[in-house]
């Protein structure tokens, strides 16, 4: 999947080869468009957009696997191949608006719920354990994000070795080779992206481990006299830290290129060993023809082969 300035696009390759796109729009109403101005409060605004659409994406990609997979059994589903559309068209992959709004509100919800536990589970194990070993805030927090970070890189390493999952990664790796030969400006054949590293800098993984990190000093600056409360103040200070992480995270990009400062984007670097996997050749060549259709779309020359 490539978001332009126009138009978001996905492509799958079916089982017969053909490479099939998903087209979308890229519009916001008027008030979230306002919102996305404001320091803080856009991160938030740009995770739940993103997770919505990121949502109805990932079903396009899984709907024509489990068609392809019904029609290599022998099935009569009177599902029909996924076509080509212009971005101003409703996407053809056999949803109604209300399907595609539900999708989008699936994807904001399991966010939110994912988001919830995630703050929630390690606040509340960590009291457990540590909670009347010592009094220092700070020391509880740091504690507290280490077992953040371990139950996050435990999930991520157990999802990933699922055949699924471990696709999806591929996908993921080939969609960063492919921006980062783009940004070096080399023609972006198969052979050329290849080399390029699966890991990039303003990849959406880094967002995760610069919310730990950034929670862990948010939440210093607070106390609490008991589990319920502790997990409350977490919750309720929540889209804060979310919202400074993204702003940690603009900022790390804008220093990317600049020597000693650079480092201080490597963390989410790290994470991305576990969100990624080195892609096939296959899964480049479909990432270039997304990459390819989204500039097409855009009005922007493809200049772009697929070999």
């Amino acid at each position: 999947m490539f978001a332009g300035k126009h138009v978001n696009v996905t492509a799958v390759r079916r089982k017969n080869d053909e490479i099939v796109f998903y087209e979308v729009p890229k519009t916001s109403a008027n008030w979230v468009r306002s919102l996305k101005k404001i320091p803080l409060v856009r991160g938030v605004v740009g995770i739940a957009e993103s997770s919505a659409k990121g949502s109805q994406h990932l079903n396009f990609s899984i709907e024509a696997y489990a068609e392809d997979e019904a029609q290599e059994e022998g099935s009569k589903s009177e599902s029909q191949p996924a076509k080509k559309q212009a971005p101003s068209e409703e996407p053809k992959s056999g949803w109604s608006l209300s399907m595609l709004f539900g999708v989008a509100i699936a994807g904001v919800i399991s966010f939110i719920i994912g988001k919830v536990v995630f703050t929630a589970v390690p606040a509340i194990v960590e009291e457990l354990l540590f909670g009347k070993a010592f009094e220092n805030v700070i020391v509880h927090n740091f504690i507290e994000g280490a077992i953040k970070i371990l139950f996050l890189l435990t999930y991520l390493y157990v999802i990933s070795m699922t055949p699924l999952i471990k696709r999806l990664f591929q996908y993921h790796g080939a969609e960063h080779k492919v921006i980062s030969a783009y940004e070096a400006g080399v023609e972006l054949t198969v052979s050329n992206v290849q080399k390029f590293t699966r890991l990039h800098y303003r990849c959406g993984s880094s967002f995760i481990i610069l919310s730990v990190i950034v929670g862990v000093i948010v939440y210093s600056f607070f106390t609490w006299d008991n589990l319920w409360e502790r997990v409350y103040i977490r919750l309720l200070l929540l889209p804060l830290v979310l919202g400074l992480s993204y702003e940690v995270l603009r900022f790390t990009n804008a220093l990317r290129e600049t020597p000693v400062l650079r480092y201080l984007g490597y963390p989410g670097l790290w994470l991305q060993l576990l969100t990624t996997k080195e892609p096939t050749d296959d899964q480049v060549a479909v990432s270039i023809a997304s990459f390819n259709r989204m500039r097409e779309l855009d009005g922007q020359p493809p200049a772009i082969k697929v070999v």
